[in-house]
């Protein structure tokens, strides 16, 4: 059965049994600050299981892209070295909130591997909770009892709280589990060792295909546990493992999930794959089919993040996905011999292979295809620079043991990756001290550490879930309903839950809401507000003295205003570069706040002077229509659609959407706004440039931060004028002083010229003989570019000539290298080299040819040393 066949029976059979299909949420996660990424099949429903919203069904099914390479799962390191560990993969599951439990998820999921997918009964495996009285926690015997009816109960095993109590983390519902588990091996080998003795005993052919959740109780803050209210059935069957078993084949690897990628992959490197069938195969085989399933595995979880809103990046969860990728790079480049990006051909074979199921793979291809590419390129250089850095550290070793700290260095600020340097290093004969490496990582994990305790909830008002009031008041009577203290390493602070509130929470790209709750004794600052699992959270760095009392919840309505305009003027750019640029342009990220909106979308090429001015002019004249707000507060999604709303990648939208309208600008959006476009009094664009390939990003400003800037616009003209003496035409003036200043250069460029063939004949008698090299290495008053033509004047007067000249300029130092092309080739001395490293006296760094290459630093006073060092290449 083909895996698109598989996916479809799942979802078919749990339709049948009345459960609500539900499409999967996005593989980056917008509104949970507890995760980066959707990690589990149940994470985009945690609100429901936590009491703080109502699920369209009581019965729903889906299948969810899951990412685990970051915090508690992290399989990252294990994918490619086995066969069934993933970056991406897909959770099957079906869910009850409230509904049936334990018999009916058991029985379907026995009848839907058994009699619909027919899987083989003597090769399944079942577990149960086995208890534990610490916790008070029985036995799970009605999952054993309704095991008893399919299999032997000796294929019905006894599971401890690591292998059989699920918990969503350190608090939060949780409960036992029930696995099913599927032994792939052969006929030979199930007969010479059983089964049961396999099970989770990390054997790639025993492996857990199914788990079913029973969530029954709530972990507290100390640890205890309390029954919830409502009992919830969560089960997560992996996808790629259900394909392996129904393929008949022994690694996931070899269905047709991979099959297509790997097949691509062989075609473009010209090396083969051998499937996890063939045995005894050699090491440099190994190692080529090692990375070509980090490789295939890799770009999945890529290609799917960015389509989903998340790019590449030096932070959060844009580092996870920059690091996958690289991983994958560097497994291409070490074992494959890939010289030149090609991970990026792979994207289009995906996106035929799953557009089907999830059309945003296939819609944003072109662009997944782009920044990957850039991506592949960039680091494909930072290879080439690590290699040569390496050459450098390697030949200051005494011994051959090379510093963990310097392998460090490497990594942390190259990106060169430990594992890549230690197979060198090995190749070359030599080591690097692990524990110093260990160390210095473990104290950067521990700078960049927030460990976050967090108190139960504290529950005032039972059984409420609040209500968001900000679109109509900036002002409201609330009382508290819950509260609890958080402490991070920034100190203490307390989340409140009001039972109505006009706090926007931050969400759609615009900042939370300030401001105060103000009793008739006293007044708590609000700093920020979020939202968490459908909840909305006041931040405060103190909680009132009488909790139980009344509040009026005022919002700081100078930032909320301030906040409207922009947010509504990135409404009217959006339109407004569609109209200009294209309608491939779609928007990719976005940040709005009181002082300035940013936007991140899609366009290949910079964004022209000419084409931004015409942006600003739609949005003003926009503005000047003085369009009014027209707000659908609840429609149909797909009437929305139909009127023509432009929806997000990467957003998660429910059956019914908030609409917003300014003339032909139709949003899906849930932030706030101003009444009218006339509120927003200008618009201006402040800066454009690139974010990632592919990705541009505007920066502009609205109302009086326009002011402001004309203001300083202004004042800069008057400076300039009076340092002109006031002439009557200043753009004159300024184009006659750069003319000016053009002559002079090139006067002083010829000056220069003529005083470094002065020097030649002075400098020339002081080359000295060094094993047969003639070596000079000195200052001279010359600019740099003085020193490169000087050095190429000497270069004139025979071979073997080795040339460091340093120049100092308006106290920047600088140094340039100059080698005769027979010592480059001959002696392998290579200037660029060089430069590297007496760029170090002048604390700074360089690079070139291997003939002629140059330094800059900024400590004029290293280039004395930096002289004295030069001679050591030559001895």
């Amino acid at each position: 059965m083909k895996s698109q066949d598989i996916r479809k029976q799942f979802l078919q059979f749990f339709e049948s049994k009345g459960h609500l299909i539900v499409p999967s949420a996005p593989i980056v996660l917008k509104d949970d600050p507890t995760l980066m990424f959707n990690n589990s099949g149940m994470a985009q429903f945690k609100e429901y299981f936590l009491g703080n919203g109502t699920p369209k069904s009581p019965r729903i099914a889906d299948t969810q892209k899951c990412l685990r390479v970051s915090g508690k799962h992290n399989d990252l390191e294990d994918v490619g070295f086995d066969t069934y560990h993933h970056t991406m993969f897909e959770m099957l599951g079906n869910w009850s909130f409230g509904d049936y439990f334990k018999k009916e998820a058991l029985d379907w999921a026995w009848e839907f591997l058994t009699e619909v997918l027919k899987l083989d009964k003597d090769r399944l495996y079942v577990s149960v909770f086995e208890g534990n009285p610490k916790e008070n926690v029985p036995f799970d015997q009605e999952a054993w009892d309704i095991w008893k009816q399919y299999v032997p109960e000796d294929r019905i095993i006894l599971g401890n709280k690591k292998d059989n109590f699920w918990e969503m983390g350190d608090q939060g519902p949780c409960g036992p589990c029930s696995e099913i588990h599927i032994d792939l091996r052969t006929d030979a080998e199930r007969a010479s060792v059983s089964g049961r003795s396999l099970v989770n005993a990390d054997h790639p052919q025993v492996v857990e295909i199914w788990n079913n959740v029973f969530m029954e109780f709530n972990r507290k803050a100390d640890g205890s546990l309390e029954k919830l209210p409502a009992q919830h059935v969560d089960t997560g069957m992996g996808f790629e493992r259900l394909c392996m078993a129904m393929q008949n084949v022994t690694s996931n690897y070899d269905t047709d999930v991979f099959t297509p990628l790997i097949q691509k992959v062989e075609e473009i490197t010209g090396l083969k794959y051998t499937s996890n069938e063939v045995k005894n195969i050699s090491e440099e085989q190994n190692k080529t089919n090692i990375a070509i399933r980090v490789i295939v595995d890799h770009v999945r979880a890529v290609a799917f993040a960015i389509a989903d809103g998340q790019l590449p990046s030096n932070t959060g969860a844009g580092y996870v996905i920059r690091r996958i990728l690289r991983r994958a790079i560097r497994y291409g480049f070490t074992f494959l011999n890939t010289k030149e990006p090609f991970i990026n051909k792979l994207v289009e074979v995906l996106a035929n292979q799953m557009g089907e199921f999830f059309p945003e793979i296939k819609s944003q291809q072109q662009l997944v295809t782009n920044v990957i590419r850039e991506e592949e390129a960039s680091f494909l250089r930072t290879l080439e620079q690590g290699l040569q850095l390496l050459d450098t550290v390697v030949s200051k070793t005494k011994g051959n043991e090379v510093s963990g700290v310097k392998v460090f260095e490497l990594k942390d600020t190259f990106g060169f990756p430990e594992d890549l340097t230690e197979l060198i290093l090995r190749e070359r004969g030599f080591t690097f001290n692990k524990e110093e490496f260990n160390k210095e990582l473990e104290d950067q994990r521990r700078r960049g550490r927030v460990l976050v305790e967090r108190d139960d909830w504290m529950v005032l008002i039972d059984g409420n879930v609040e209500t968001f009031v900000g679109y109509d008041k900036t002002e409201n009577e609330v009382k508290i309903s819950r509260f609890r203290r958080i402490k991070n390493d920034k100190g203490v602070l307390y989340q409140i839950v009001l039972d109505n509130t006009p706090f926007y929470p931050e969400g759609g790209g615009q900042v939370g809401d300030k401001g105060t709750l103000v009793s008739a004794n006293e007044t708590i600052d609000i700093i920020d507000t979020k939202k968490e699992n459908n909840l909305i959270l006041h931040f405060a760095k103190q909680l009132p003295e009488n909790i139980e009392a009344s509040f009026v919840a005022k919002v700081n309505t100078d930032l909320r205003t301030s906040t409207s305009k922009n947010h509504s003027a990135t409404h009217l750019m959006h339109l407004g570069l569609r109209t200009i640029l294209g309608t491939h342009v779609e928007q990719k990220g976005s940040l709005v706040n009181p002082n300035h909106l940013r936007f991140d979308f899609s366009h290949f090429a910079k964004v022209t002077d000419e084409e931004i001015r015409k942006v600003e002019d739609f949005v003003n004249a926009r503005i000047e229509e003085q369009l009014q707000l027209v707000e659908h507060r609840s429609i149909p999604i797909q009437q929305a659609m139909a009127q023509g709303a432009m929806a997000l990648f990467g957003e998660k939208y429910g059956d019914n959407v908030r609409m917003i309208e300014f003339g032909d600008s139709k949003e899906l959006c849930g932030g706030i706004h101003v009444k009218n476009t006339g509120e927003i009094w200008h618009f201006k664009i402040v800066s454009e440039g690139a974010v990632a390939a592919g990705i541009r990003r505007v920066e502009a400003i609205t109302g009086d931060a326009v002011k402001d800037y004309f203001a300083q616009q202004e004042s800069d003209l008057d400076a300039i004028k009076e340092t002109l003496k006031n002439p009557q035409d200043t753009l004159k003036a300024v184009v006659s002083l750069q003319d000016d200043n053009a002559k002079l250069r090139k006067q002083i460029e010829q000056l220069l010229k003529q005083k470094a063939k002065g020097l030649k004949g002075e400098l020339a008698s002081q080359l000295q003989d060094v094993n047969g090299m003639k070596f000079l290495a000195t200052q001279v008053d010359l600019n740099p570019e003085g020193a490169k033509d000087l050095a190429y004047e000497l270069g004139t007067l025979g071979t073997n000539l080795f040339l460091v000249i340093a120049t100092s300029e308006d106290d920047k130092p600088m140094l340039s290298c100059y080698i005769s092309k027979e010592l480059v080739a001959e002696k392998n001395l290579n200037a660029g080299t060089v430069v590297r490293e007496l760029g170090k006296y002048i604390q700074g760094g360089g690079g070139g040819q291997a003939f002629f290459a140059t330094a800059g630093g900024k400590n004029v006073a290293g280039i004395k040393e930096a002289l004295a060092k030069a001679i050591d290449f030559l001895k």
